[in-house]
């Protein structure tokens, strides 16, 4: 019978391998596949404290294609802007483009995150940038949560894009590229860094994991080009070739921090070989598409392109790039190593990296639990953490089953991640009565 199971594992599987790599063959993704959506307000994903010191509750807002069976699906989560002292969840241009893209069969979500910074200096206006890049990564590790408790949502976390428009483009680029806490450090102190929580925070949801699939940068900029190193993940960029707002090159936003532009992330990334489609709005100041359609219509075409091509489709583009505006010169830059160590093992809960056949069983489980595994002479690390993130059991095993007893547990959810000698790994949740 547990062969059988195995096998059906293994078909069900291949089935969905061979679904993922051609997801827009049915137009899917790609074209207005749905008429309708439907939306969920206000939806909690976390907490933290804001500049006053208040508790704020993080909210979102959740679109999705109405009547959608499909049982994993491409996530992306936006923020909005207005300078990291105004906007929300309900700007039109967010919404706009998460009803458009919920409508091609994405999952689309628009955040509110934490506003506001006193005195209005640069140093200040860092920690803004810092506390909405917590809060989006607290969105991030939202939807694996779900993914591997009650999976209300449906998301393929192996297909989770973020993005934003002007602020909220500034919010998504530095959270996959400030990756290291040497990074922030000349702008603010590393005591000060560990009093708002280090580079992840604790706006929610911890310990889960916050990589993604890509970003979407409309009108964008980050603090130093360079924190774009070789082997980051590939992005798309839409700028104006006069926004006075978030220069298309490089130049002080909001009139305090300056930032790199679209521009010269695009001249860094071609350095590097990373992918970044670019699309130029020529004579065009900031956000365009906020009041036009026939501007929002372009961007609309130019994302999706981008999206469809990192899920793999083949599917021709609608809007080709264009050239960049003028000359980009990059200088040297040394860059950093150091980083702080996460207060719990962030990551853990990632479905996996690998596939690794193992079967828990009985599961959900009123006394003991047996592990096996599909592949023997083998060895197994065994690492079974609580709902918090903290490892209960760590053990290594080279047997074809590995038994869990139930006095050494507490009654609640658990999740165990098994890896291989070979690094590969997956995780399974198990529930004891």
């Amino acid at each position: 019978m547990k062969k059988i199971y195995l096998l059906a594992i293994a078909v069900i599987t291949a089935a969905g391998a061979i679904k993922a790599q051609t997801p827009c063959t049915s137009g899917r993704y790609a074209a207005d596949t749905f008429t309708s959506i439907t939306t969920n307000s206000g939806i909690a994903y976390g907490s933290n404290t804001t500049i006053s010191g208040s508790t704020q509750i993080l909210t979102m807002d959740v679109y999705q294609p109405a009547g959608d069976v499909e049982p994993n699906r491409p996530l992306i989560i936006w923020a909005h802007g207005g300078s990291f002292i105004g906007g929300s969840s309900t700007d039109g241009d967010v919404v706009k483009l998460s009803q458009s893209f919920a409508k091609k069969g994405f999952v689309c979500v628009s955040i509110n995150y934490r506003l506001g910074f006193f005195p209005f200096d640069s140093v200040n206006a860092v920690k803004a940038v810092l506390r909405a890049v917590q809060d989006m990564k607290a969105s991030i590790r939202f939807f694996y949560k779900d993914k591997l408790t009650l999976n209300a949502y449906k998301i393929d976390t192996n297909n989770i894009f973020i993005g934003g428009s002007s602020a909220g483009a500034v919010t998504a680029l530095h959270t996959v590229y400030l990756n290291k806490s040497c990074e922030i450090n000349p702008y603010v102190a590393p005591s000060t860094l560990a009093s708002l929580g280090g580079m992840d925070g604790y706006s929610g949801n911890q310990c889960y994991s916050s990589k993604v699939k890509g970003v979407i940068n409309l009108c964008g900029g980050i603090g130093n080009y360079g924190w774009i190193e070789a082997g980051d993940l590939p992005f798309c960029s839409m700028h104006g070739t006069i926004d006075g707002t978030v220069n298309y090159s490089r130049g002080k936003a909001i009139s305090l921090v300056y930032l790199d532009g679209s521009r010269m992330l695009k001249q860094q990334a071609n350095v590097l070989g990373i992918s970044n489609p670019f699309y130029t709005w020529y004579g065009q100041d900031h956000v365009p598409y906020a009041a036009s359609t026939p501007y929002m219509d372009t961007t609309i075409s130019f994302v999706r392109d981008y999206l469809i091509s990192r899920l793999g489709c083949t599917n021709p583009p609608l809007l080709l790039q264009n050239t960049p505006s003028g000359t980009a010169t990059l200088t040297a830059y040394t860059g950093c190593t150091t980083n702080i160590v996460p207060s719990c093992a962030v990551g853990i809960f990632e479905s996996s990296n690998g596939i690794i056949s193992f079967d828990i069983f009985p599961n959900p489980s009123n006394t003991d639990v047996t592990i096996s595994f599909e592949n023997q002479n083998t060895n197994y690390k065994i690492e079974i953490f609580d709902l918090s993130g903290k490892l209960i059991i760590s053990t290594i095993t080279n047997q074809n089953t590995y038994h869990v007893y139930k006095n050494t547990l507490n009654s609640g959810v658990y999740f165990i991640k098994i890896t291989d000698s070979e690094g590969k790994y997956s995780v399974k949740k198990l529930l004891l009565n």
